[in-house]
Order: structure tokens, then sequence, then C-alpha cells
């Protein structure tokens, strides 16, 4: 199946999709290499282009466009696009390592499985981040992403289907706190100077 037709099908039928996942031969390079690499790469190239390029018009009264510099933009793109792939790890780590608190099995192929294609709402609404005034709307997006993995985590960890709500809301604060953990870490090593008008 090519990366455009998984795209679909996770989107838009991820009930029956979630079962031909979990039978698919894979391994963690190639669910990064095939999918992942190609996906992180959508909100890290959009937020660059959206604050370094385009900027952010009439801010607290400014005249003119905010824009973040160009190197400080290419630095957190690269950043951001190597974090969200450790984050999708880590959180497999977690779901795997959860899975028997909620009658589940676990599987770290599996996890990462379930995570990654999840993920993909989450990644493919990065798109919005290209006009930063509408840059919330890929908020919207990840709470699909949420919805995504609920669908999935009993097919994928063999969990019973209802213990999916529960597991999933652990998962979500989990997944919170490490974005939260790694960002923070990333903002002291490239503290990001303020914005500059154009």
């Amino acid at each position: 199946m090519s990366l455009v037709e998984r795209v679909q099908s996770i989107l838009l039928r991820p009930k029956e999709t979630w079962p031909t996942v979990a039978a698919e031969a894979a391994d963690p390079a190639s669910i990064y290499t095939r999918y992942l690499v190609v996906l992180a790469a959508i909100p890290a190239i959009a937020g660059f282009i959206g604050l370094s390029v385009i900027g952010i018009s009439g801010i607290s009264g400014f005249g003119g466009t905010m824009r973040l510099p160009i190197a400080t933009g290419l630095v957190n793109m690269v950043l951001s696009y190597v974090l969200s792939l450790a984050i999708v790890y880590v959180v497999a780590l977690v779901v795997d390592a959860l899975a028997p608190t909620f009658g589940g099995t676990k599987d770290r192929l599996a996890a990462l499985k379930l995570v990654a294609y999840a993920s993909t709402a989450a990644f493919v609404g990065g798109i919005f981040s290209l006009i930063p005034a509408i840059a919330f709307l890929g908020m919207l997006a990840a709470l699909y992403s949420i919805y995504l993995f609920y669908t999935g985590v009993a097919v994928l960890m063999r969990s019973p289907a209802d213990k999916s709500a529960a597991y999933t809301a652990v998962v979500v604060v989990c997944a919170i706190v490490v974005g939260v953990v790694m960002a923070a870490f990333i903002s002291l090593l490239v503290p990001t100077p303020p914005l500059g008008v154009a």
C-alpha cells in the first residue's frame, strides 16, 4: 500500500484499516522510512514557511509582518522534525509498557504501528502551519489523532474494547508530558530570539 493510500485509509476508514495494519509485516525501520519520515516533515516544513517566510501580520498593534529569522527558523524546523520522530518512539514505549495495565498484550512493534499511524491526522494537520493565523486548525487535526488511537488500541494492543477509552486517556496525558519535557529541553538548547518586523 502506498503512503497516500495508507494516509487516506487511516483517516477515512480507521476501523477497517487497523486490522490490516495489525496483520502487516513491518519493522521499526520500515515504519519510519516509508511513513513517518515523510509525514513528520509536513508540520516542520509548514511551520518554517509560516513563521520565517510568510510571518504573522498585525501582532499587538505593530505594523507590518513579524517573522522568525531564517537561521532560527531552520534550526527550529530541524529540531521539531527530529523531536516529532522521537516523540512517536517514546510514546510507543509508553503504550507498550501500559498494555498489561489495560488487559492488553505487550508488543513493541504493534505499539509503534499504533502510535505512528494514529499520528497521521496530527502530521497532516500540520499543513495549517503554513498560514500562522489558521495554525490552530492543526490542533483540531491532532484531536482526530486521539480518535484514531482510540479506534486502534483494542486491535493492535489486544486490550478489551471497554478499556480503550481509559487506555487512550492515559496515553494522551503521557504524550503531552513527553512532548512538553522534550520541547522544554530543546528550548534550552536553542532559545528563540524575538520575531523581527518586516
